[in-house]
């Protein structure tokens, strides 16, 4: 570095004496500026191109050293340009970044110092623009140029860890070499920049356990067989040093801890050969009797370990589990007695659980212990010769019957008497009573299987020297079962049998029950009555498993004959005595298909349809009856639709109606209508009248009478018209109806009423309603009985013509006519 600095400062000296005389461009004054490349480069701002030309700035130095600490502005360098001749009529000017607060320029000299001290780590360099001007004119001599200053490095920071401290682990026992980790350091100067920012690792503590490489920073262990339970942990002290680890450098430091993991390499070890442990002999079943432990220097699973009882003496007597505290946990399993046996000794070995295959060379991993246990006398409850009892008893037993007896005796050495109760809990206890002393159980009230079929009491036996221990046992005491009650069936068999049924058919199974017990009540017998055996109908065949079946012995039933038959049945118990009972059947005759599947079986059935229900009897009859409705029905609209049909005849006048739409003024024409018209005494009476709805024949007219002078009235009038009706023979054998009606004045036919027509002018010419036109063609004919083609003729030779009109309606009810 120093060498460095004496050679810029000797370069400076040179170009200050003008020993180094700058290069000059052309007369007319072009600009040109190296690029820098280490130094500075040649670069045009003003042209559409570059050319190369003489060098016309002459730049002395572009660096500038970090961190000066001296009194004097330090000197950066000197812009000066070929176009001065040295006369001090060249003006340079500086701009840029820090021009000002951090650097300054000469004007005249262009001479460029630092007035600051700089730091690289914060900015490596400055972008700065020069100009050279005419003091005179005022006129740039070249165009303006840019220049960079690079601050120069020194090594002024030293490496860091910036993940320290460090933490790592390394299995024990690796062999040496082993990767642990690595660690890295960085350097803030500049690495392009001599060797301020080259860094050498070193370990300064933790040696001869570990190493680490000196360009990476890798660590790993130098010492084989590293023992985690010599030594788990340790801390190494690693150095990172810039200028290669030469003197003089920087140095940072870190530390790194190193876990030495642990492996399976130590069996479980007891800490005695022999343990002693102690347990009194009334201790329940599963409970402890004492712990022992077996010491492994590993942790975690490569500690765990398990206990277990090597068969011999006295093993079967205890059991061991491991708990969380890897602990053996000695429990018993079975009961203690201290009279029969008052110690017990047997080994356990403990092995480890997790074994590393690479270190079985190392031994066994197990040990092996003997545990020793005295039994404790305590004064223990009398003992019952046996865990239960059961016993049994007639349910007929009389009061006092012995039924059995139970025993209990103390084991302890002093060998004190028992006495014996029965435990009340509850009411069927109090059928039984017990000896205090021999321990005989009776009877002291009557037994009834049926209610209670099973007793269970509970025997208590207490120490006379200790009242306070004693011991229950369960007594079960079965009460058997005398033949009291006779089998039956098991329930009401209704059965059938099918009129086609043939002989030896099987028609019903049937079984029974008995209230009795095994084994009075299991098996039973079935027969006919001996009065029965002649039978001709059914009989009884046993099938020897509790079951029999009803058979028929012949054939053709008929429900008209007889639909009902009673079958008495005989069933037998083995019981002593042997009871019976007889029970009925009823067997109904029934219609059955020819597959044997009921069809019916009520007698109503015998006149109905095979096969068919009464509800399916009745559904058919309304179905029937609806159909027979809904023929009526038809009939009628089609009878009332031919009638219907009748109208669109033009020759028969009974189905025309004539409709004459001239009608009159209305209630306010008086002229048109006149009440009196029907009510006028000079109507023409005649002796014998025509049906006007029918056209007249030849046949004889009924008589009709004139409308009497004394009853004008319009009501007294239409009745008498009825009864022309009613009595003429050759009216038509339906209803008709006859409209009356009067026109007004002015109508060419005048009026159509058949009030009028009965008037004085008896012998009208019916012939002029041959002169109305086509359409009163029929009508004339009716009257004037002639042919209706015959007024073609005559309606050419009408010469006036009445206005009317005229209707005609029928088949109305007699009702209608008012």
């Amino acid at each position: 570095m120093l060498t460095r600095n004496c050679s810029l400062l000797f370069l400076c000296f040179l170009l200050d004496k003008g020993l180094l005389s700058p290069l000059h461009s052309p007369p007319q004054g072009r600009l040109g500026k190296e690029h820098h490349r280490g130094i500075m480069g040649l670069r045009r701002n003003g042209g559409a191109g570059f050319q190369r030309v003489k060098r016309g700035w002459v730049w002395n130095q572009f660096f500038v050293l970090e961190e000066y600490m001296g009194s004097d502005p330090q000197y950066v360098g000197k812009l000066h340009t070929d176009l001065d001749k040295g006369d001090s009529i060249v003006k340079y000017t500086l701009s840029g970044e820090g021009v000002g607060s951090i650097f300054t320029i000469d004007q005249t000299t262009g001479d460029i110092h630092a007035v600051q001290s700089l730091d690289r780590e914060m900015k490596p360099f400055y972008t700065l623009r020069a100009q050279a001007v005419d003091l005179r004119s005022g006129r740039p001599l070249e165009p303006e140029s840019e220049f960079i200053i690079k601050v120069q490095d020194i090594n002024d920071n030293e490496p860091r860890f910036l993940d320290g401290p460090y933490a790592a682990s390394v299995p024990e026992m690796s062999p040496v070499g082993t990767y642990v980790m690595q660690v890295t350091a960085t350097d803030a100067d500049d690495p392009t920049y001599g060797n301020s920012a080259r860094i050498v690792y070193s370990i300064l503590h933790g040696q001869p356990y570990f190493s680490v490489d000196p360009r990476t920073g890798v660590i790993r262990t130098a010492l084989p067989n590293m023992d985690r339970e010599v030594k788990e942990i340790y801390q190494v002290l690693i150095q990172a040093k810039d200028m290669g680890g030469q003197l003089g450098g920087l140095a940072g430091t870190t530390t790194v801890n190193i876990t030495l993991s642990d492996l399976n390499d130590n069996p479980p070890r007891f800490s005695k050969s022999i343990f002693h442990l102690r347990v009194p002999e009334s201790s329940p079943v599963g409970s402890a009797v004492g712990r022992i432990k077996a010491h492994d220097l590993d942790t975690g699973k490569n500690a765990e370990v398990e206990y277990y009882i090597v068969p011999g003496d006295g093993g079967h007597m205890f059991d061991i589990v491991t708990n969380e505290h890897q602990e053996g946990i000695v429990l018993l399993k079975k009961r203690l007695d201290y009279e029969t046996k008052k110690s017990y000794a047997f080994k356990v070995e403990a092995s480890n659980v997790h074994l590393d295959p690479r270190f079985l060379h190392l031994g066994p991993f197990k040990d092996t212990a003997t545990v020793k246990i005295n039994v404790l006398d305590v004064d223990e409850p009398p003992v019952f010769n046996r865990p239960s009892y059961s016993m049994e008893v007639y349910e007929d037993a009389s009061f006092g019957t012995v039924i059995g007896s139970v025993t209990a005796q103390d084991l302890d050495v002093s060998g004190s008497d028992v006495r014996y109760s029965i435990e009340w809990k509850r009411d069927q206890d109090s059928y039984f009573d017990i000896d205090p002393v021999t321990g005989t159980i009776s009877t002291i009230d009557v037994l009834d299987r049926e209610r209670i079929a099973k007793h269970n009491i509970s025997v208590v036996a207490t120490k006379v020297g200790n009242p306070a221990l004693s011991r229950k046992v369960p007594v079960t005491i079965n009460v058997l079962d005398v033949n009291e009650f006779p089998p039956e069936l098991a329930m009401n068999y209704e059965s059938f049998v099918c009129e086609n049924s043939k002989p030896g058919q099987v028609i019903q199974t049937i079984t029974a029950r008995d209230s009795d017990s095994p084994p009075m009540g299991p098996r039973f017998f079935f027969r006919s009555p001996p009065q029965d055996f002649k039978d001709k109908n059914f009989t009884i065949r046993d099938y020897g498993n509790n079951t029999a079946g009803v058979v028929t012995r012949r054939s053709g039933f008929r429900r008209r004959a007889q639909d009902l038959y009673l079958l008495p049945v005989v069933i037998e118990d083995i019981g002593h005595p042997v009871l019976s009972s007889t029970g009925t059947l009823t067997v109904r005759v029934c219609a059955c298909d020819r597959g044997g599947l009921l069809l019916s079986c009520s007698a109503e059935a015998v006149f109905l349809p095979v096969g068919l229900s009464r509800g399916a009897l009745i559904a058919i009859l309304v179905c029937i009856v609806i159909l027979l409705v809904m023929v009526v029905l038809y009939v009628g609209l089609r009878r009332q639709k031919d009638k219907g049909t009748l109208m669109t005849s033009k020759e028969d006048i009974r189905d025309n109606v004539i409709h004459y739409d001239d009608e009159g003024g209305g209630e306010e024409d008086t002229n048109a209508f006149d009440i009196g018209t029907l009510r006028n005494p000079k109507a023409v009476v005649q002796e014998k009248g025509f049906c006007q709805d029918v056209r007249p024949g030849s046949g004889p007219r009924g008589a009709t009478a004139a409308p009497s002078q004394d009853g004008p009235d319009v009501r007294d009038f239409i009745q008498r018209r009825l009864q022309e009706s009613h009595l003429d023979s050759s009216a038509p054998p339906y209803d008709s109806l006859v409209t009356f009606a009067y026109e007004g004045d002015g109508s060419v036919a005048e009026s159509l009423s058949s009030i009028e027509s009965r008037g004085a002018e008896a012998e009208e010419d019916y012939r002029r309603l041959c002169e109305w036109g086509p359409r009163f063609q029929t009508l004339a004919g009716i009257f004037s009985g002639k042919d209706p083609q015959s007024c073609e003729a005559e309606r050419a030779a009408a010469a006036e013509t009445n206005d009317g009109s005229a209707e005609l309606t029928r088949d109305t009810t007699e009702e209608e006519q008012t």
